[in-house]
C-alpha cells in the first residue's frame, strides 16, 4: 500500500490533543500527538506547551530524521517513538503518546492487557503488550514500541505510560480511549475473582478484522 498520512493534518493533531486531555488521558503538558503529512514530514506537538493554551502555531514540522521544518517550538521530547513508529509502519498515519491512569498501572506493573472484550481486539488486535524498559526520551523507546506494535494498534510503555498508532489522529485517539476503558475495566474484572479471556478462536477472527481495518 501507498505511505499513509493525514490531510489537514496540523488541524487534526491540534483538535485531537485538546481532546486528549478533555478525556482526562493526560494531564497538563504529558503526552503528545502527531500525523505524517502528504510530504512525508510529521506534524506534532511541541514540548512543554499546556494543551488548554495550545494553538496551530505552538505546532512543530519535522523530517524523518527528526530535523525542525517549520515551527518555533522544539518539538516533543518523545519525537523518536512517533518516528521510529511512521518509519516501521507505513500503513499509520498518525501517532498518539499518552499517560492514560488504568492503563498505566499495567504498563507499571508490567502485566499486558488480555482481550477479554470483542471491541478491544476487533479494533486494537488482541492483547496489548508491554515493552521493554528504555529511558523516556531515547531511540530505543521507539525501538521498544516498534517491536510489539506490528499487528497492535497500542503497546505499554513499561513504567512509563502507552502508545497507540492509527490511520488518523482521531482513530488513534479512539484506540488510546478504548484500551484505557477497557484496562478499567479488566481491573474492575480481576476484583470480582478474575477477567475471562475471548476463546482463542474468537480472538483470532476479531484480530483478522483489526488486522484488515488497519491496512485499508
Amino acid at each position: 500500500m501507498a505511505t499513509r498520512f493525514v490531510q489537514n493534518a496540523p488541524d487534526e493533531v491540534l483538535a485531537t490533543a485538546k481532546k486528549l486531555l478533555r478525556k482526562g488521558l493526560v494531564e497538563g503538558t504529558a503526552g503528545n500527538v502527531s500525523a505524517r503529512m502528504a510530504d512525508g514530514s510529521i506534524c506534532i506537538t511541541p514540548s512543554s506547551v499546556d494543551y488548554e493554551e495550545m494553538a496551530i502555531e505552538d505546532l512543530v514540522v519535522i523530517d524523518q530524521a527528526g530535523e525542525p521544518v517549520s515551527g518555533t517550538r522544539p518539538a516533543s521530547s518523545e519525537k523518536a517513538l512517533h518516528l521510529a513508529c511512521y518509519q516501521a509502519f507505513e500503513e499509520v498515519g498518525s501517532v498518539i503518546h499518552s499517560h492514560p491512569v488504568h492503563a498505566t498501572v499495567f504498563a507499571v506493573a508490567r502485566r499486558p492487557i488480555p482481550a477479554c472484550i470483542d471491541e478491544f481486539t476487533v479494533y486494537v488486535g488482541g492483547e496489548v503488550a508491554v515493552t521493554e524498559y528504555a529511558p523516556s526520551g531515547t531511540p530505543e523507546v521507539g525501538q521498544a514500541a516498534v517491536a510489539v506494535l506490528a499487528e497492535r494498534g497500542a503497546a505499554l510503555l513499561a513504567n512509563h505510560g502507552m502508545v497507540a498508532v492509527g490511520k488518523s489522529p482521531a482513530d488513534a485517539l479512539h484506540i488510546t480511549a478504548l484500551v484505557e476503558r477497557s484496562a478499567e475495566i479488566i481491573l474492575g474484572a480481576v476484583a470480582l475473582g478474575g477477567a475471562v479471556e475471548l476463546p482463542g478462536d474468537m480472538n483470532k477472527n476479531f484480530g483478522d478484522v483489526y488486522r484488515l481495518l488497519r491496512t485499508t
